[in-house]
């Protein structure tokens, strides 16, 4: 299994949810975060004063998948997220040991 953690622009989190459902994925859970990177920030204009604003709004997706079915998720997310513009985001795979579903008890593939 696999989990996928994705930082998105918010606007484009309905297209991306849109298209991981389409591949079979069950849930994700979202995060709104800010953050910076290449995109760096902007300034703006408040009252007569001009202020930088460092981190940027964006949104962290994340769902855990099982390993056959990483690779369409992957393309799902990129296709959906893609602006072709800068701050566009990042994916950040990682190995998960084990899955447990609480209220059931049920594991690993039969908990997603």
């Amino acid at each position: 299994m696999k989990k996928i953690t994705a930082i998105i622009k918010p606007f484009k989190l309905e297209d991306v949810r849109e298209e991981l459902s389409k591949v079979g994925v069950k849930g994700i859970t979202v995060t709104e975060v800010k953050g910076f990177g290449r995109q760096k920030g902007h300034t703006e204009l408040y009252r007569g004063a001009e202020y930088v604003i460092d981190f940027l709004p964006k949104v962290k997706l994340e769902a855990v998948v099982s390993s056959d079915q990483l690779d369409e998720c992957v393309e799902a997310i990129t296709n959906a997220a893609k602006t072709g513009k800068i701050g566009d985001g990042k994916i950040f795979i990682e190995t998960v040991d084990r899955v447990i579903r609480i209220r059931t008890g049920e594991e690993d593939n039969q908990a997603l």
